[in-house]
């Protein structure tokens, strides 16, 4: 082993998401080098399972860990460690400091975020957005998370919550309710928790296969076949939602590129471009037309904005 891969450092993160848990050791460079994942039970055994798996993946790199970082679906307090306000499938999180159990259990200084921010930082710092300074970034999944990234700094606003809200914009006020209490928030009208309660609204829903599908997410809506008329019917309202959606934050951040993420990106070709039609022609006419892109491997976005933020030497820990 050489003197540079002795001294060479890396960086544990842990992505807390709405369906699953992700943990990787990372390098100084954004790459992951080892990682392991397990399904949310909403219990406080997942964060018990985290720090071990963690542990493990630690022990396997054989590389000094010289930071860590948490990423949470929600709002966070950074300088108190935590969530807001704990619910759902992370309820028994409370007024835990996160930081405080990093240090103990990975015994390395642990820093915390929300996971749209993160996402965003990891794609601007090693990813598809690798040197922008001026970014937005969307992600589908269970709900939308967005963050915002203006002259090389992450808004957090005075109480943490700039930005990160772009999935509770009012989209459509004949909408259904949101489970946040406000009326036709864009997750509402277009998530994975929110595609089921649509499909059971669906007039044709008792010819359509996706409607008889037992947990129907974002890539099922997407796969299922075109004379599916009530996946097809949907993946239109979806599409829409997320281009006002997206319209909305352009004309709020100004940004140079549009990062839109989540596993439904594997199916880019019948997302992006509609997504880049919908938002070019309904920006301010003299708004610029940012270039919509996706990540490489979106599943990765998160940790590596955990390293970037966790790590003691790059200039992204000043953001």
């Amino acid at each position: 082993m050489t003197r540079g891969e002795q001294d060479a450092t890396a960086r544990v993160a842990i992505d807390l998401g709405g369906s699953s848990v992700k943990i990787g050791v990372l390098d100084q460079d954004g790459a992951v080098l080892l990682r392991d994942e397990f399904v949310v039970t909403g219990e406080l055994a997942d964060l018990n399972r985290a720090a071990h798996l963690a542990g493990e993946l630690i022990k396997e790199s054989g590389a000094p860990v010289d930071g860590a970082g948490v990423a949470l679906p929600g709002v966070v307090d950074r300088a108190a460690g935590r969530l807001v306000r704990a619910h759902d499938k992370y309820g028994y999180l409370g007024d835990r400091d996160l930081r405080a159990w990093g240090s103990a259990t990975l015994g390395v200084p642990t820093m915390i975020e929300n996971d749209a921010r993160a996402a965003l930082l990891g794609e601007v710092t090693y990813g598809c957005a690798r040197g922008a300074t001026d970014a937005v970034i969307m992600t589908l999944g269970t709900g939308i998370g967005t963050a915002a990234l203006i002259d090389g700094h992450l808004l957090r606003g005075r109480h943490d919550h700039a930005a990160i809200l772009g999935g509770h914009q009012t989209v459509d006020l004949s909408g259904i309710p949101c489970n946040c209490g406000n009326l036709g928030c864009a997750e509402a009208q277009a998530s994975t928790w929110s595609l089921p309660l649509h499909l059971a609204r669906d007039p044709q829903r008792d010819a359509s296969a996706l409607a008889r599908t037992e947990r129907p997410g974002l890539a099922d809506l997407f796969a299922a076949p075109a004379d599916d008329p009530a996946a097809a019917d949907l993946r239109t309202r979806f599409l829409n939602v997320w281009g006002a959606a997206l319209v909305n934050l352009c004309h709020a951040y100004d940004p140079e590129v549009v990062i839109v993420s989540g596993g439904v990106l594997r199916a880019r070709d019948r997302v992006l471009p509609s997504l880049t039609e919908y938002v070019h022609r309904h920006l301010w006419s003299s708004a610029h037309r940012p270039e919509l892109i996706t990540p490489d491997r979106p599943e990765d976005s998160v940790l590596r904005g955990l390293a970037a933020l966790a790590g003691p030497t790059t200039a992204a820990r000043k953001r």
